[in-house]
């Protein structure tokens, strides 16, 4: 027998559920199946599917109820809008990827959002990330996102590119310890043969993308790495660097937990997708592909 792909088509989902193609049209239709649409065409990632069977499991005291409805990890505009907007009911604690790495370990959170870049440019991979040792973590891409440096209106400095960093009179706000976005901003230096010491950095540190967009605003910064969506809101300019990926990460249990529901189902739908269209900046092409189960 062939094994089934990670992506089903709606014949081979309804075949696997063993449903009527009408039934998985109207279960998409009601935003209670997992799905991505690409290019008008719907498609069902093989491992989310199996994730909403198990939530339809009959059983007893949902797992994981006691874990707070915390989303935790690193701050991401679009998330922190759908969580609001999704009626969600969760509490953010934005403090950056490896804090909420340490809050998933702990059960503090019920999920996570991060983007850590490894030595060989891949993102997110449990083992590098200190989430190795959960058995039973699952990963989802929330979005790709276009990650580069947020300059002041007009770009005055004519800051292109990471080298410019270390010009004396940039002067460059750095991101928390542990953030994703300060993770990569020391890999990208080491790709260019350069060094956090080479720079001119601020003694404050941002704790959010929006805060380092508000220090170059203010003209406190000249620069600081952060995501194009930030540099946008508020009016700034942006040099782009790489694309990143940024996924969310729990404990299976949580999976299920009425407040990520809340936040997945809202996230499927046409209002969500203009959202990210206005904010800018990403690419929504995998959003909802289980990228690790453990």
């Amino acid at each position: 027998m062939q094994p089934r792909p990670e992506m089903m088509t709606t014949a081979e989902v309804a075949e696997y559920l063993r449903l009527g193609e009408r039934k998985i049209y109207d279960l998409v239709r009601d935003g209670v199946i997992p799905c991505v649409r690409i290019t008008g065409k719907l498609l069902f990632p093989r491992k989310a599917i199996d994730l909403w069977l198990m939530n339809h499991l009959e059983s007893g005291q949902p797992l994981g109820a006691d874990t707070p409805p915390v989303l935790a990890g690193s701050h991401d505009p679009l998330l922190e809008w759908a969580a609001r907007e999704s009626g969600s009911g969760l509490a953010l604690l934005l403090n950056g990827s490896g804090d909420g790495v340490d809050r998933l370990i702990a059960d503090e959170a019920q999920a996570i959002g991060f983007h850590l870049v490894h030595e060989d440019g891949s993102w997110n991979d449990p083992a590098h990330c200190g989430l190795g040792g959960l058995r039973d973590l699952v990963t989802i891409e929330w979005a790709r996102r276009s990650q580069g440096l947020i300059v002041a209106p007009g770009n005055p400095l004519a800051i292109a590119d990471i080298h410019a960093l270390a010009r004396p009179d940039v002067r460059v706000i750095r991101r928390s310890e542990g953030a994703g976005a300060d993770v990569l901003l020391r890999h990208l230096l080491r790709s260019a043969g350069l060094d956090v010491s080479d720079l001119q950095v601020l003694e404050q540190r941002a704790l959010t993308h929006d805060d380092a967009a508000l220090e170059v605003s203010s003209g406190s910064a000249d620069c600081g790495l952060g995501i194009e969506a930030a540099a946008r809101r508020y009016g700034l300019g942006f040099v782009p660097l790489c694309e990143e990926r940024f996924d969310l990460g729990m404990r299976r249990r949580a999976y299920f937990q009425p407040g990520l529901q809340a936040l997945f189902r809202f996230a499927r739908t046409e209002r969500f997708r203009q959202k990210a269209a206005a904010l800018g900046g990403y690419d929504l092409s995998g959003h909802g592909v289980v990228r690790y189960n453990a």
